[in-house]
C-alpha cells in the first residue's frame, strides 16, 4: 500500500474513525444493497444501528422484501455518505442474523417513533387509506401509553461483516481519492489507492 493509504493498514480501524461509536444516539442512514429473489440488484435506505469495530448491525421486519432477500442470499454492500465532509464509505460482504439480545438493544435505542413503527408498520396499513393509518397509530399509543414498549415478533436484525471496503475523500480544491480494501481467505486486509 503506497500514497495516501499508508499507515492504514486496518480499515475496520479506519472505519471507527469515520462510523459513531457503538451505544452512540447518532444513526446515520445508509444505502443497503441486496440480491432480489428475481436475480437483480435490490436497493433502500436503512439506519446503521451499530458499528461494534467488526460489524455494521442494521434492524428491519422480518417479513421485510430485505429479510426474505437475505435469507437467500445473505451479502449485501452499503454505502453510507457524509456530503458535508466529502466522504463516502462503501462496505461489501456476508450478513447474518444477529442475537435476539442485540437485536433487543437496538430497539431500546430506537426512537419512540420509530419503536411504533416497527409495531404497527404492516401491510394491511400500508393498504389503508391515510385517514385511518392514522387512527390506527394513535389508537396503539393510547393503548399502551407511556410505558417501555418491547420489541414485536417480527423484529429482527442482521450484521455485515466486510469482504471489501471502499473509502472515498473529496476535496472542493482538489482530486479525490479512494482507499480500497480486499479482506483474503485468512482474514488479512490487502489495500489499494485508487482514483477518485
Amino acid at each position: 500500500m503506497t500514497g495516501a493509504a499508508a499507515g492504514t493498514a486496518d480499515p475496520l480501524a479506519l472505519a471507527a474513525t469515520w462510523l459513531p461509536a457503538a451505544g452512540s444516539e447518532v444513526t446515520p442512514t445508509m444505502t443497503l444493497a441486496t440480491i432480489g429473489l428475481d436475480g437483480y440488484p435490490s436497493a433502500r435506505t436503512v439506519l446503521l444501528s451499530a458499528f461494534d469495530g467488526q460489524r455494521l448491525h442494521f434492524h428491519t421486519d422480518t417479513r421485510s422484501r430485505k429479510a426474505a432477500e437475505l435469507a437467500a442470499a445473505p451479502r449485501a454492500s452499503v454505502t453510507i455518505h457524509w456530503p458535508e465532509r466529502a466522504r463516502q464509505l462503501t462496505v461489501t460482504g456476508d450478513v447474518a442474523p444477529v442475537t435476539d439480545q442485540e437485536a433487543r438493544i437496538a430497539y431500546d435505542r430506537r426512537s419512540r417513533y420509530l419503536q411504533v413503527l416497527a409495531w404497527v408498520n404492516d401491510t394491511d396499513l400500508a393498504v389503508a387509506p391515510e385517514a385511518d393509518r392514522r387512527v390506527r397509530w394513535a389508537a396503539f399509543e393510547r393503548e399502551h401509553g407511556d410505558a417501555p414498549y418491547t420489541p414485536p415478533p417480527t423484529w429482527g436484525g442482521f450484521a455485515l461483516t466486510p469482504l471489501r471496503m471502499l473509502f472515498w475523500s473529496g476535496a472542493a480544491d482538489g482530486p479525490s481519492n479512494r482507499l480500497a480494501y480486499e479482506r483474503d481467505a485468512g482474514g488479512a486486509w490487502r489495500g489499494e489507492v485508487w482514483p477518485g
